[in-house]
């Protein structure tokens, strides 16, 4: 596993070994920012379920103004860690090490908007959709920001969820990708852009 594109191209990060993380591959890692284009130069990411810390270090190698990263799992904290170090990104990264699915959100991630939300859970548990529809999850997201889930091709989402709307997904192999914002508010102007 290796950072595809930016000041890091090339990098290869640290993983585990065993069934513990799946990182997302790089091949659907190089889609999903060549899908969202120059628009993360500058961006505040969240990486959530961050396991490896991947798609947050991919962001800050392509430009990405800041990156938090947070998963439940310590072994995961720990390679994330490394990796933010064998990067050299410790002033542009943040790591918390919190369980997003049985704790509230951390007073930490509301402080200010993210422009770019990734995230890659554990497969077939419905983490993805009880993530989005939590409490407070639409107010972490900036005004125009998008959440890019990743998910088993078995699962994947088929409806908006939260004031979030769908507005596209691709199947990789055994893995499906959505990406989705906010509902415009205005639809008149949303018409005309």
């Amino acid at each position: 596993m290796r950072i595809i594109s930016g000041n890091f191209k090339g990098r290869k990060l640290i993983q585990l070994e065993g069934n513990d993380i799946r990182p997302t591959p790089d091949r659907v890692r190089e889609a999903i920012f060549n899908i969202l284009g120059p628009g993360i130069r500058d961006a505040r990411v969240l990486d959530l379920f961050a396991g490896t810390g991947a798609l947050g270090l991919e962001s800050l190698s392509r430009g990405a103004g800041h990156a938090v990263f947070v998963d439940a799992a310590l072994s995961s904290c720990n390679l994330i860690q490394k990796n933010i170090d064998l990067c050299k990104m410790k002033e542009k990264a943040l790591l918390i090490h919190h369980d997003i699915i049985a704790l509230p959100f951390p007073q930490t991630l509301k402080t200010q908007p993210f422009d770019l939300i990734f995230m890659d859970p554990p497969y077939e548990k419905a983490i993805v959709e009880t993530t989005l529809e939590k409490a407070g999850f639409i107010d972490l997201l900036a005004p125009k920001g998008i959440v890019v889930t990743e998910q088993s091709f078995k699962e994947s989402l088929a409806k908006p969820l939260n004031g979030l709307d769908i507005y596209r997904q691709k199947k990789y192999s055994k893995t499906f990708i959505s990406f989705l914002r906010k509902e415009a508010i205005d639809k008149g102007s949303a018409n005309n852009e």
